[in-house]
């Protein structure tokens, strides 16, 4: 049975949304799911629900990090935080894998050195997928785990990225892009020029550059990009999809002329809502650690609780990390440099 640890205090209204999306997972996947956290919060919320049959344990912790520790100062001074716990029970194959919508960067601190990197790994990237306007999922990489990224990082993060899609969303040979000021080659700073160059000689379906205005139009797969960027674009996104939904049910309150408009407005409104619903995808893999990493929302609901418990299912699944290690050392060139 899979085993996946959830950082059970991580959310910005943990445990609540933690414990619920977990006993989900575990009664719709057939996990074990450890909670790691408070215990007599973990179990006052636990109390909630029925347990017959599941297999959901409780795993003691002393402290949380907060939204607002500092990433440094949280890895160094919470050594008995739920997130390190959870990740002391993957590296110790305790669990297959880690679960939380905690402090971003603190989480990535925590995986990082508390797991470690693959060998052929030099730095782990976030994959974040989002919907498109065709119906499907493009993942944008690196989505923040890196502030300054070189050539080779960004070669790496591509391949990884690759990989992911390959597993997770079942496309034989994805379209990888370069997220880039200009579709043409010559476009862009030193380092998208130099990473244009050295991607076309991987053996990828790299496809070339991708202006920032066609990231949702689904024509390609995989964008690759530095951490800073990568972050940048994600946040404008979620900002952006907010405004529009608010817009829209502002829009229909006041135009609607009948009932049947408004039915007709509010079911359309819905199936809006769902499609940009960033709980059906759960979170965003942290590639390139030791373990299965997911890094969810800080405002991530059950279900995205529960969905980033089954994404952590799938990619341990897959054996994603043994497929990282294996394409990356058997690449015909360096992409480490």
């Amino acid at each position: 049975m899979i085993t996946i640890a959830v950082d059970a205090m991580g959310g910005d209204l943990a445990p609540r949304p933690e414990v619920e999306g977990s006993v989900l997972a575990a009664r719709e996947l057939g996990l074990r799911v450890l909670l790691v956290g408070i215990p007599a919060e973990i179990k006052r919320e636990l109390a909630r629900h029925s347990l017959r049959g599941l297999s959901v344990e409780v795993v003691p912790a002393r402290d949380v990090i907060a939204m607002s520790d500092s990433p440094a100062q949280a890895f160094r001074r919470k050594k008995d935080s739920s997130a390190h716990v959870a990740a002391r029970l993957v590296r110790h194959r305790q669990a297959d894998a880690l679960v939380s919508a905690g402090n971003t960067g603190a989480l990535m601190t925590v995986a990082r050195f508390v797991l470690g990197t693959l060998p052929s790994v030099q730095r782990p990237a976030l994959a974040a997928p989002f919907p498109t306007s065709r119906g499907g999922v493009t993942v944008l990489i690196d989505a923040g785990a890196n502030v300054d990224s070189k050539v080779g990082h960004l070669l790496q993060f591509a391949v990884m990225g690759e990989i992911y899609y390959r597993v997770i969303f079942g496309t034989r040979r994805p379209k990888v892009a370069l997220l880039s000021i200009g579709e043409e080659e010559s476009k862009g700073n030193e380092l998208t020029k130099e990473v244009y160059n050295r991607l076309k000689d991987l053996p990828l379906n790299f496809v070339g550059n991708i202006e920032g205005r066609e990231v949702f139009s689904g024509s390609v797969d995989v964008i690759v990009c530095d951490g800073f960027i990568g972050n940048v674009a994600l946040k404008i996104s979620e900002g952006v999809a907010q405004h529009i939904a608010a817009v829209l049910k502002k829009a229909l309150k006041s135009t609607i002329a009948s009932q049947v408009g408004y039915v007709l407005s509010r079911s359309a409104y819905r199936e809006f809502r769902r499609n940009i619903d960033y709980s059906e995808y759960g979170g965003a893999p942290l590639l390139g650690v030791r373990g299965v990493a997911i890094v969810g929302h800080g405002r991530s609901n059950a279900n995205a609780i529960k969905n980033a418990v089954r994404v952590a299912a799938e990619l341990t699944h897959a054996q994603l990390n043994e497929r990282i290690e294996r394409e990356l050392s058997s690449l015909p060139i360096a992409v480490g440099t």
